[in-house]
């Protein structure tokens, strides 16, 4: 695993060992981050279910201001801080080790781009997506990653499915809150 491009580019990542370890391949990550390629620039980043921290620090290489990582997994922590160090990117990281979804309801955090990649099949995501939308800025932008197949609700908060993409056994939604330009049109 690796950083495909920006400040930290071609340097190699540590990983989590293990069964339930799903790094996203560089393939998906190589589509996610064209996806939101203009949305990075400056911004605050919320990299949900940290695991690696790959996708964070992908952000902050590309020019993300800043990332807070959260995983409940103290080795995945260990490893995010690890990696953050690698890359000379750790005074834009901020690294929390605790349960994702209690962040969700506690913090006063804003953000404008959100990555959650949780284990799949456990229902996480979705209730995760439901406690997101009053962390995110009006104009923010949320990537899920998701097993092919498994449900999202269309709207959460303000959001809504913005677009999908599927790669192999996996999904990519995108929320975002509609302009008004595109409110009117589906009305």
């Amino acid at each position: 695993m690796r950083v495909i491009t920006g400040s930290a580019r071609g340097r190699r990542l540590q990983t989590l060992e293990g069964n339930d370890v799903r790094p996203t391949t560089d393939k998906v990550k190589e589509a996610l981050f064209s996806i939101v390629q203009f949305e990075l620039e400056g911004r605050r980043v919320l990299d949900l279910f940290a695991g690696s921290g790959q996708l964070g620090i992908e952000a902050l290489s590309r020019g993300a201001d800043s990332c807070v990582f959260v995983d409940a997994s103290k080795k995945a922590i260990e490893v995010v801080r690890e990696n953050l160090a690698a890359t000379n990117l750790a005074r834009k990281g901020s690294v929390i080790h605790g349960d994702s979804l209690r962040y969700l309801q506690t913090s006063r955090d804003r953000f404008d781009l959100a990555f959650l990649d949780p284990p799949y099949g456990t229902g996480t995501l979705q209730k995760a997506l439901l406690l997101l939308p009053r962390l995110m800025k009006p104009t923010g932008v949320i990537v899920c990653e998701s097993p092919r197949g498994e449900e999202l609700p269309e709207t959460v908060g303000d959001f809504q499915v913005w677009r999908t993409y599927q790669y192999s056994k996996v999904t990519l939604t995108v929320y975002r809150v509609p302009t008004r330009e595109e409110a009117d049109a589906d009305a």
